[in-house]
């Protein structure tokens, strides 16, 4: 999905959550399955597609005139970024060098979202969140010996955790069922100040992901 997508998508998400009957405002919480997809050349040189997990709460604020419309929002996800390899080549030797990064991907968030909390079956909203994320990395370099892989040379370059501040915009649909509901959607990432998995010295990059979520809902009573 383009990330000119994003606008239109929030946009009428907000407008159908806006012209929505207004009904008593009911705290939830989901519990969702995600997919993360890099979307710019910063990210999808270090990273493939990766899956996880992740747990959010909405709470409407009691605000005179949004009639439950406006809610704080914070959550928290886990995911794999699975192993990423680049090859490294010498222009003088011709000699090739494997780089595999694994990454392991998690965000605290906490932001706004508009969109009702009633008693209606479709619930939009749209949101949007400061994050701190949180990046485990383990960087491996192999001199691949093409004759037998067994004989591989490999180096664990380092293990460390890093962190870096990003933010997310994103919009989904809650079918609300009574005692639970269905919540999907999708969000746009941005981080920055993200070692660049190279080892020491490296310089830093921005990588934007896009995610997709599916997960169940219940109200918080």
């Amino acid at each position: 999905m383009s990330r000119r997508m994003f606008p239109v998508l929030a946009t009428l998400s907000l407008l159908v959550a806006l012209v929505a009957p207004a009904q008593a405002a009911r705290p939830r919480w989901s519990i969702y399955g995600d997919m993360i997809t890099p979307s710019d050349r910063a990210a999808r040189a270090y990273a493939r597609p990766g899956y996880g997990l992740g747990v959010d709460v909405s709470l409407p604020l009691p605000v005179p005139g949004t009639h439950g419309l406006l809610s704080a929002m914070a959550g928290i996800e886990y995911a794999n970024l699975l192993n990423r390899r680049i090859d490294l080549i010498d222009r003088l030797t011709g000699l090739r060098v494997e780089q595999h990064t694994d990454q392991s991907y998690g965000r605290l968030f906490v932001g706004g979202e508009l969109g009702p909390h009633g008693n209606g079956t479709i619930q939009p909203y749209g949101n949007v969140a400061l994050a701190l994320i949180i990046y485990d990395i383990t960087t491996t370099v192999v001199v691949p010996d093409d004759f037998d892989r067994q004989k591989d040379i490999n180096q664990v370059l380092g293990s460390r955790t890093e962190f870096a501040f990003g933010w997310s915009a994103g919009t989904g649909v809650n079918l609300n069922f009574g005692a639970w509901g269905l919540d999907g959607g999708v969000r746009f990432l941005k981080q920055y100040g993200v070692p660049q998995q190279l080892g020491a010295g490296a310089v830093t990059v921005q990588p934007s992901y896009v995610q997709y979520r599916i997960g169940v809902s219940l109200p918080l009573r």
